[in-house]
């Protein structure tokens, strides 16, 4: 492995942001059983019972997975891809899951040093990943970055993180998320309360190097009231995997 270094960008106003994680009606049997009234009047207790109890076993089921909603602030959750790491941050839950592969419709925004060339040039292969992150504690308030999540292959050369190519179009095609917010989500103070059970999810994209080991790295620090971090509470996690 070549000793780590710097990587140059090719305009300075770009960053590389790595968020860096069912029926049937019961119209035709009355219609059937209607000439016989006796026989009628005694299914109906039975059709209702049959239904309370399906109501029940329905409402265990949604306390035992929680309460398997969305956050209002979020985007709607996708879950395409093979699962290929699942780690814990907290009480938080990331599940990655490795989407697919397609070529970049432009150079990304890094180079290499050494050879002066892009290192995703337009044409190359890159992979999309998802990460679908689920909140299995208490609420918790995030903040604007929520829970930040790094993938970097594990013979990475260089000191940045791993470039990805921006484009609305490119992450549709994946059916994943650019962003955990949606475009109306913005609040002021930055305050994103992330209640028990709910689940969003993002991706995202790098080079894609086939049969390579890859480790992700997530972080979340809570925020108060007024949006203010609190690195005091700050908590880190790790999953590691193999984008095929």
């Amino acid at each position: 492995m070549r000793p780590a270094r710097s990587t140059t960008t090719l305009a300075l106003s770009c960053a590389l942001v790595l968020g860096l994680a069912a029926c049937g009606t019961d119209d035709e049997a009355a219609a059937d059983a209607a000439p016989i009234a006796e026989a009628t009047d005694e299914a109906e207790p039975e059709a209702t019972e049959e239904a309370d109890a399906t109501e029940d076993e329905a409402s265990e089921s949604d306390d035992a997975a929680g309460s398997g909603s969305e956050p209002e602030w979020a985007n709607p959750l996708t879950t395409p891809g093979e699962e290929i790491s699942s780690f814990t941050v907290g009480d938080v839950r990331i599940d990655v899951y490795q989407v697919g592969v397609t070529q970049a419709p432009k150079d990304g925004m890094f180079v290499d040093p050494d050879e002066n060339e892009p290192i995703i040039a337009e044409g190359d292969d890159i992979v999309f990943v998802n990460y679908v992150i689920t909140n299995e504690g208490d609420p918790v308030d995030l903040g604007s970055s929520l829970v930040n999540i790094d993938a970097r292959y594990d013979d990475w050369p260089y000191m940045q993180g791993m470039d990805t190519i921006t484009g609305d179009d490119l992450y549709a095609e994946q059916e994943v998320n650019d962003s955990g917010t949606h475009p109306t989500a913005y609040r002021d103070p930055s305050v994103y309360t992330f209640e028990s059970g709910q689940s969003y999810s993002m991706g995202t994209n790098f080079r894609h190097q086939a049969d390579s080991p890859i480790t992700f790295e997530a972080t979340i620090t809570p925020v108060d009231a007024e949006g203010e971090l609190l690195h005091d509470d700050r908590l880190e996690g790790e999953g590691t995997g193999t984008i095929s």
